[in-house]
């Protein structure tokens, strides 16, 4: 048999059978013989006989009748019997030629992967590695502190606008002079985005520098606290916002939202359409309520910043805003707590 050739699909025509019924195979032939050469020898015996006409019983005749064509049923059946031998010998030598083709193929197929699989591996290996060297990192920013200022530019817009919230009327006034927080520029628009995608890689120095400027800025702190604790909690069971692909939502729907509107209303800031992640968060969110307190303190925070930052944000600011890492962990949980339904 031939061998395949692998740049060939598989031919599953092998499986029929491709007998000519129509075909007179060898033992048919020598069957017909047969039977021809005992009709001739019966009639010749039946001529040259000396049988008389009264001497012929019914048992005699059905005797006679099975002695002429009992034979003849014992050659047709060998016949046909070594005929389907035959046949079942070519379909098992059909299928076995199919089987050592389809081997074939999967041979070749197991090392065209084997020799990419080490590329690939690396590849995997260099991205968790560079994932963990920015967990580190960014878990060691809440103490940490350059030793010049990060400068900013002064015509920048801010992110957030908050009001300073008004001292109570029973605490008193501290003579300390102006906190270091109140002489600390607000931080800009796209820091604020920039900060909550988190940085892309260990060497993402404009990913860590906007993450320090948040973090320095208590409210905005808390939402990156916030984020980081889901994040940590969903990777755990492999869910990773670079690999989720949700529809991107339009700059109205996240306006609603900011208006405090729910709901059916904006249905489509719940774009994340992975039913893998879907049923993993849902089925967290049930069972474990440490990761449930988590992602909803990470719910209010979202929602508290988010006031404040759609007031000062654009249409392309709010389009940026939704390929963070944090708006995609909003839209997941939010689907998942029915805020988006």
């Amino acid at each position: 048999m031939s061998e395949p050739n692998e740049n060939q699909p598989l031919d599953l025509g092998v499986f029929a059978r491709t007998t000519e019924r129509g075909r007179v195979s060898t033992p048919e032939i020598v069957a017909l013989a047969l039977s021809v050469f005992w009709l001739v020898a019966v009639g010749l015996f039946v001529g040259f006989a000396d049988l008389r006409a009264e001497a012929i019983t019914v048992t005699n005749g059905v005797m006679t009748f099975l002695a002429v064509f009992l034979p003849i049923a014992l050659i047709w059946g060998a016949a046909t019997t070594a005929r389907t031998v035959r046949e079942l010998r070519q379909e098992a030598a059909r299928l076995q030629g199919a089987v050592d083709a389809m081997r074939h193929a999967y041979v070749q197929q197991s090392q065209a992967q084997a020799a990419s699989k080490p590329a690939l591996e690396r590849k995997l290996e260099e991205i968790a590695a560079a994932e963990r060297q920015a967990e580190a990192a960014v878990a060691t920013f809440a103490s940490r502190r350059d030793g010049e200022p990060v400068p900013l530019a002064p015509q920048r817009k801010a992110a957030l606008t908050a009001a300073p919230r008004p001292p109570a009327e029973d605490e008193p006034a501290l003579a300390l002079g102006t906190p270091a927080e109140a002489l600390r520029p607000p931080i800009s628009v796209a820091d604020f985005i920039r900060a909550l995608n988190f940085p892309e890689t260990a060497d993402d120095k404009e990913g860590f520098r906007a993450l320090r400027a948040a973090l320095e800025d208590r409210s905005v702190a808390k939402l990156v606290r916030a984020a980081q604790d889901v994040l940590t909690l969903l990777a755990q069971d492999g869910i990773f916002m670079d690999d989720l692909k949700p529809d991107r939502p339009r700059a109205e729907l996240w306006r609603r939202f900011a208006e405090g509107q729910r709901g059916r209303a904006i249905s489509g800031l719940g774009g994340v359409k992975d039913r893998s992640s879907l049923a993993l968060t849902a089925g967290r969110m049930r069972s474990d309520p440490v990761f449930r307190d988590a992602a909803h303190h990470f719910l209010r925070q979202f929602d508290r910043s988010f006031q404040d930052f759609e007031k000062n944000a654009s249409d392309q600011d709010l389009s940026d805003f939704a390929d963070s890492r944090t708006a995609r962990a909003f839209m997941l949980l939010g689907r998942v707590t029915g805020i988006c339904d």
